[in-house]
């Protein structure tokens, strides 16, 4: 990094040999020089005695003043961001930036939030990542678009509004009136919690799915997705929920690994020998041995399946004789499970095993086919798969592949019907109709073996209570014909971390269908009618396109207020030729929540690209600022896509799923550019929060503090802290030991601030500030720093690595700050001239490391940002931080050499202080010498003279004197200490390189203590160095 003018070519080396002419050097122009420097180990922090020769001068010395506190803690803290809130307009920050010019835009789309509940730790994980990354970008000059949502619907605030009342004689509007009045007083308590944690957003302007408006979006994409024939109604089997009475979609499930189920193994007698299998000798009474988890199931068994490419066997039990045919593979298991010996007595292949029936096990008189089926695994089992289609999604599909009928015995509430017979009618599937089927198996005989199997299974995410799987005629998506699309425009898609792209194509991969249609009445009405007479569904562009149009004036509300006639008035039923609106009857079903969330790109993202048309007024809608364009096809070419969505990583099954899906199917592309997927806030020890073990920590106690001493208020930036020091992408721990260590750091930040802002009082950078080529060149490497801090810091930011942030911004402060350059630096602040160039070069410094300290802490500490700012020199009075900018670095901080002369010199420091361990180095004289060559000419820089007690260097040294010389002199002072040392200078990116060899020699200084400065330097005792005496004598 030498100046390229002065190491042009082989001139360069051509001065090597001879000491350089005063006033010149390696570096740019001669610096300023500084009167002299920092006494180590002493300061005015030492007592000082009265009528002491110190206490003389103590006036004179320009001590920090600053009216920023040391410490802000309790309701001091908890006042003072408030204060700040409203004297820095945060809640008009994101309106303002939305009206200014930017070249460019950010768009992060939110995931709306659950309207079911007190906000909690989630919700300031999520909201706070979220507004690091907007504030940052809004700081960087982008015009920031983001729009809070909130998901309104669902059955968990269906429950919560109707508490122990129930449904139960209530109509479908009485219900609803009453869900949405807890949805909107649980939005209400939420916003206000974002509020104060300062999250930057137009709190007047969000999105709810329960908004007409937005249920207007819902439906053209349901009519899109159903003009292309993705959306269809069908009987087959679906996840059912007894506890909820309505069906779920894979993404409403919870999988318990702990669930117990009673696994059977079964006996089905084969009635007819395949084909394919020899009729030979001891072959007349073989029976199929299955197993299964779910033996309520077994009534509606339609087929045994087997695995074509596999080898199966007739073996013999050595205890009772008994054949059963089963899987050769998985014989040595079997016959250990069942404590006999199996002696195999026939082999065959799957494939021959075509043809072959059984006897159903439960209705003697019914003969069942064996199967080939894909999906018949090895891994547990017999081999042989006991197939339901009407309860088992792989079983539908060998039903519907070989035309098997699909009988549901299971009703809504999870109960055997009438089909099953007397002895079962009534009973619950999952707890005595289990009993019940397990005993009329053994009484017939057919029970070979019963035990208690832990697995994984669903359970209703809302109720925590196990589901079914039955069949019900329901509207589905069919994400078979998606996946596909998705996946292509996954490829688009950045994902952080991209290990989570693996989950959520896994997810989709599971996903063959997807049942959007809900039994409650709290949701958005699916818009379909069925006749009368045939039960034929209606649905179509006009009718779809017309009940949008209702729901966008007057809410989804008059699905059930108006009659038929205005649902399907009379233009509306002529297009379609469907006769007159008496003869049909509205649908009852509403649509999946995560169908109303999928949609959300629709409503919040396409009005960005669409331009507004010119309507008559219209009621005042909570989205009456969206686009109205309801009725006009959703438009492929206009790259409405958000640049980023961050959510958990549950999300991946959710949000981030159906959005891509609804998106894919209806413009071809996924509906955001990069997905950040974080993960979940757990307790100190990493357990799962929950109200019974005591560990749930709620962020409005973190903030205003608790009902007794043990927590304490920390404030809104120490939640802030938490979550960005966090890493997001596994499982963020919290608790009071991680709050205080985030409460210790922030005040370790404050003190930093307090000591710039101390040190900057009465000083104004756009008069006072020196042109960086003149100052000091330990001021000007300080700004090279701070321009490699600033980069790396926009680099962290843009990467969603708040952490990394913080591990720079505290690396800079404890490394580069504290234990260096204030260290040097306190003599020339407090003891120079108030106005001389030395201390306006250092104050130059230290103005421009606090703008770029608090701008780079900004977007994680808004509140301690734009307190400092308030007090920080150089801008207007009102003006806040928020609205001036990011980071100011400049190139021309970057000189050529500099780095060198400055590490080269703390190389030789090192040297030094490692001489004189524990002492004060102010105490000693050190002599220099190095050879003729680079690092002499850089050293060189820093002090013409060959003997100094004020130069650059000696202020980096911290010695009281430095002599700087070719060789070490001859009649060096007995005492003097001796070391050697080298440093490597790296100029040019490698071009030039030299191995600089050093020897210092350290002694007691020969000088007397300033009674001032306290540096010993004075010529005798109580006398003031020559410096001192200059500024005594002008202040007087």
């Amino acid at each position: 990094m030498i100046l390229r003018q002065v190491w042009a070519g082989s001139k360069a080396f051509a001065g090597w040999g001879r000491r350089s002419h005063r006033g010149g050097g390696l570096l740019l122009p001669r610096a300023v020089s500084s009167g002299c420097s920092r006494c180590h180990g002493g300061g005015s922090a030492q007592p000082v005695e009265p009528g002491s020769a110190q206490a003389l001068y103590r006036g004179s010395v320009l001590l920090p003043r600053t009216e920023f506190p040391m410490k802000l803690v309790g309701r001091a803290l908890v006042d003072r961001e408030v204060q700040i809130q409203q004297e820095c307009s945060f809640a008009q920050l994101y309106s303002w930036q939305r009206e200014r010019k930017a070249k460019k835009t950010f768009s992060l789309h939110d995931g709306p939030p659950y309207a079911n509940g007190a906000p909690h730790v989630g919700h300031a994980l999520n909201k706070i990542l979220k507004d690091i990354r907007n504030r940052f970008e809004m700081l960087r000059g982008r015009q920031v678009h983001y729009v809070p949502g909130w998901d309104c619907h669902g059955l968990p605030i269906e429950l919560k509004a109707l508490g122990e009342l129930g449904t139960s004689g209530l109509s479908p509007l009485q219900i609803r009136r009453k869900a949405r009045e807890f949805a909107e007083g649980a939005i209400a308590q939420q916003k206000a919690a974002f509020q104060r944690w300062g999250v930057m957003a137009d709190w007047e302007q969000c999105y709810y799915t329960f908004d007409g408006t937005y249920e207007a979006a819902q439906l053209k994409v349901f009519q899109e997705m159903y003009s292309k024939g993705l959306i269809y109604q069908d009987y087959k089997p679906i996840f059912w929920s007894p506890s909820s009475r309505t069906a779920l979609a894979e993404a409403e499930l919870e999988y318990n690994p702990e669930h117990v189920s009673r696994a059977i193994y079964a006996t089905f007698a084969l009635t007819t020998l395949p084909p394919g299998v020899t009729a030979e000798e001891g072959l007349d009474n073989v029976s199929l041995l299955v197993w299964t988890t779910q033996p309520w199931t077994i009534p509606a068994n339609q087929a045994v399946c087997y695995m074509p490419n596999a080898e199966y066997s007739v073996v013999k039990r050595a205890d009772n004789s008994q054949l059963l045919l089963i899987a050769t593979e998985r014989a040595a298991s079997l016959a250990a499970l069942l404590g006999t010996e199996l002696r195999s007595i026939s082999t065959f292949t799957g494939s021959q095993l075509e043809g072959g029936m059984y006897t159903h096990p439960m209705n003697p008189g019914v003969l069942v086919p064996l199967l080939p089926a894909n999906h018949v695994t090895m891994a547990k089992g017999t081999g042989l798969v006991h197939t339901a289609p009407a309860h088992g999604m792989d079983d539908y599909s060998v039903a519907s592949q070989f035309k098997l009928p699909v009988e549901c015995m299971v009703d809504e509430d999870g109960r055997f019907t009438e089909l099953v017979g007397p002895q079962l009618q009534g009973l619950s599937v999952l707890t005595e109709g289990t009993d019940k089927v397990i005993s009329m198996l053994k009484e017939r005989g057919a029970l070979v073996l019963e035990q208690q199997c832990v697995h994984s299974y669903p359970y209703d995410w809302r109720t925590k209570q196990p589901v079914v799987i039955r069949p019900s005629k329901q509207w589905f998506i069919n994400t078979l014909s998606l996946k596909d699309k998705a996946k292509e425009a996954l490829q688009k898609v950045q994902v952080l971390p991209e290990s989570a792209r693996g989950s959520l194509l896994a997810m989709l991969d599971r996903r063959t269908y997807w049942c959007i249609s809900r039994q409650r009445s709290w949701g958005v009405p699916i818009p379909v009618f069925y006749h009368k007479e045939n039960g034929e569904a209606l649905v179509n562009k006009d009718t779809v396109s017309h009940i949008a149009k209702l729901f966008k004036e007057k809410g989804s509300d008059c699905w059930w207020e108006l009659p038929i006639e205005t649902l399907l008035p009379p233009h509306v039923l002529k297009k379609t030729k469907a006769g007159v609106a008496s003869d049909f009857v509205r649908g009852e079903d509403v649509l999946d929540i995560w169908f109303d969330s999928g949609s959300s790109w629709a409503a919040v993202l396409e009005e960005e690209v669409q331009e507004e048309p010119e309507e008559p007024e219209e009621p005042e809608s909570r989205l009456s600022w969206l686009s109205s364009s309801f009725r006009s096809p959703l438009v492929a070419e206009l790259d409405s896509r958000a640049d980023v969505c961050v959510e958990g990583k549950d999300q991946l099954g959710g949000w981030f799923q159906s959005s891509l899906l609804t998106s894919v199917a209806v413009r071809n592309k996924a509906p955001y550019k990069c997905l950040v997927v974080h993960g979940f806030a757990v307790s100190e020890t990493g357990e799962k929060m929950s109200k019974s073990l005591g560990n749930v920590v709620d962020p409005d106690e973190v903030i205003n503090g608790g009902k007794d001493e043990s927590a304490p208020a920390y404030g809104a930036d120490v939640l802030r802290w938490w979550v960005a020091e966090s890493n997001i992408f596994s499982e963020l721990q919290i608790g009071s030991k991680v709050l205080n260590a985030a409460h210790d750091s922030i005040s370790k930040l404050r003190n930093t601030l307090r000591f710039l802002l101390g040190n900057l009082q009465g000083f104004d950078p756009r008069t006072q500030a020196v042109d960086a080529k003149q100052m000091h060149y330990v001021d000007q490497y300080m700004l090279h720093l701070l321009r490699e801090y600033s980069m790396k810091v926009t680099d962290a930011y843009s990467e969603f690595d708040a952490s990394r942030v913080i591990r720079l911004l505290q690396a800079f402060i404890t490394r580069d700050l504290s234990n260096f350059y204030f260290s040097i630096i306190k003599d020339r602040l407090y003891c120079d001239p108030e106005d001389s160039p030395g201390r306006r070069s250092c104050q130059t410094a230290l103005e421009e490391i606090l703008d770029g300290v608090i701008r780079s802490v900004a977007p994680i500490l808004p509140h301690l940002a734009e307190e400092v700012y308030l007090l920080a020199p150089g801008h207007e009075k009102g003006e806040t931080l928020f609205r001036s900018g990011w980071i100011k670095s400049s190139s021309v901080w970057q000189r050529p050499g500099l780095e060198e002369a400055v590490e080269g010199a703390c190389a030789i420091r090192d040297s030094f202080l490692s001489s004189i361990p524990g002492k004060n180095a102010a105490q000693y004289d050190l002599t220099i010498a190095i050879q003729p060559g680079l690092l002499f000419e850089l050293m060189e820089s820093l002090q013409e003279e060959p003997t100094s007690t004020s130069s650059q260097l000696v202020e980096l040294m911290m010695a009281a004197r430095v002599s700087l010389a070719t060789e070490l002199p001859r009649d060096l002072n007995p005492q003097a200490q001796v070391k050697h040392g080298s440093f490597l200078i790296n100029l040019e990116g490698g071009f030039i390189r030299e191995q600089s060899p050093f020897s210092i020699a350290v002694a007691p200084s020969t000088g007397i203590r300033c009674p001032r400065c306290r540096r010993y330097i004075s010529e005798s005792a109580d006398c003031l160095c020559t410096r001192c005496q200059s500024v005594v004598s002008q202040t007087h």
